[in-house]
């Protein structure tokens, strides 16, 4: 896969999960990017090799909810 590809796959699930956050807890769109992207799951969702790009934007969301929760990321497989 080339880097654009991988580049506008990520884009489009980001944008799926930052409109999710806006949505439930109403924050500016600036900090829901901040949280998102200095996440954890925003990490994994930028490498290749963890596949979480084809995911959809809402399993990606629950995961970064549940990474919100407990503090850490729990599903470690990806």
């Amino acid at each position: 896969m080339s880097e654009d590809t991988l580049r506008t796959m990520v884009d489009l699930v980001a944008s799926d999960v930052v409109a999710a956050i806006i949505e439930d807890t109403g924050v500016s769109v600036q900090e829901a990017m901040k949280a998102f992207y200095n996440s954890e799951v925003f990490e994994r969702l930028t490498d290749a090799g963890t596949g979480l790009y084809s995911q959809s934007g809402g399993y990606v969301y629950e995961l970064y909810k549940d990474e919100k929760k407990y503090g850490r990321l729990v599903q470690t497989e990806i």
